[in-house]
């Protein structure tokens, strides 16, 4: 079938993107779903710092590459073998596919699945391949979604099924920013009433931890971040107090549990520094693959203090999709309040200028229903 889509044919670009226009959208041929596999009809898809580091040329991938990880859509058709799921079903698309069978789906969620790992870096399907075309040549897929289109074939393992009171906005930006930075609350760190809980970077992700974390009864939130507009966002949310990591550094305040959600070394050193003895850093961020971070190891062995890597919140998207639903639906957990601009795709080299200059939280790609 035919569908629009945004192909990134370029990395390294210079910005601003608007005017490299690194992303082409262009019609493409999508083949039909193989066995264990979906055809959805994209609704919405929200823009995260992990497209944008393919972009920008953090994050290696193969080119072409129709991008965009983070979506929600109906379910248009099922290939053969494809259980529980039904055409017109509303559906979360999430980045990292599980398997079930290998030692990484056999963790729990502490590390990912090891060949749905292995074809998210090929740019493929978890069943082998890929299902995109431009001008006769094959198109790579973005972490087994390809979601900045108006339809995606996926394996049925991306899949969670939301009832249709979720709305496709809010079921979207469940599959990476809810899934990242509140497992990373939910799963990593599980804080007990009377915790200090500090995040450090709000984007999506940390914006996502700031708001699992105040669904929680007695935990004290901090919210960090050296962009004041970020502060005013996180204690518009309900952030019982927002810094820049200088200000709390000055302040003398710590954390027992700290979450870095900004994707970078430097971050990352200031979430260690803000870490309380017998404390532990949390660290979901993505910075470049040579980035480094300079620690005291010392510090770390006397003071009991713990390192804790966490990928996709050390989360089990059937597991945890439904909790956060339930927090969702009580009210607790306002995932709406994280989206501040809707865009079309045809927008998208504008909306990634915006994502780099840190503007907003989160900007979904809206698709209408004549798509």
């Amino acid at each position: 079938m035919k569908i629009h889509g945004a192909i990134l044919e370029r990395v390294a670009a210079p910005r601003p993107y608007a005017d490299s226009r690194p992303i082409r959208v262009s019609e493409l041929a999508l083949d039909p779903p193989r066995s264990g596999e979906v055809l959805i009809r994209v609704e919405a898809a929200g823009l995260c710092h992990s497209d944008l580091s393919v972009v920008d040329g953090n994050r290696p991938r193969p080119m072409p590459m129709l991008l965009g990880h983070e979506a929600a859509g109906l379910v248009d058709a099922v290939g053969p073998g494809v259980d529980g799921l039904a055409v017109g079903d509303r559906v979360v698309v999430t980045f990292l596919p599980r398997c079930g069978t290998c030692e990484g789906c056999l963790t729990g969620g502490i590390r990912p699945c090891v060949a749905g790992s292995a074809a998210n870096t090929a740019g493929e399907l978890l069943g082998g391949g890929r299902r995109l075309w431009h001008q006769g040549s094959p198109v790579h897929h973005h972490l087994g979604v390809s979601g900045f289109a108006s339809h995606a074939v996926v394996d049925a393992r991306s899949l969670v099924r939301v009832d249709p009171d979720v709305p496709a906005e809010v079921a979207a930006l469940l599959g990476c920013a809810v899934l990242t930075g509140g497992g990373a609350v939910l799963n990593v760190a599980r804080p007990a009433p009377g915790d200090r809980l500090i995040v450090v970077g709000l984007g999506g992700v940390g914006m996502a931890a700031v708001l699992t974390a105040l669904a929680l009864d007695g935990v004290e939130v901090v919210a960090v971040d050296p962009v004041h507009d970020k502060l005013t966002a996180a204690a518009d949310l309900g952030a019982h107090r927002v810094a820049t990591p200088d200000e709390l550094d000055t302040a003398g305040l710590r954390g027992k549990w700290v979450i870095e959600a900004a994707g970078s070394a430097r971050a990352l050193e200031s979430a260690i520094s803000l870490t309380e003895p017998g404390g532990s850093t949390i660290t979901v961020g993505l910075p470049a693959p040579d980035a480094r971070v300079s620690l005291a190891p010392t510090a770390l062995v006397t003071e009991g203090r713990r390192l804790i890597g966490s990928y996709l919140g050390s989360a089990v998207p059937a597991r945890d999709i439904p909790v956060f639903v339930e927090l969702w639906r009580a009210g607790r957990l306002p995932v709406e309040k994280l989206i501040t601009a809707r865009i079309g795709l045809d927008e998208i080299n504008r909306g990634m200028d915006d994502l780099a200059q840190a503007v907003g939280i989160r900007q979904l790609i809206v698709f209408g229903e004549d798509q």
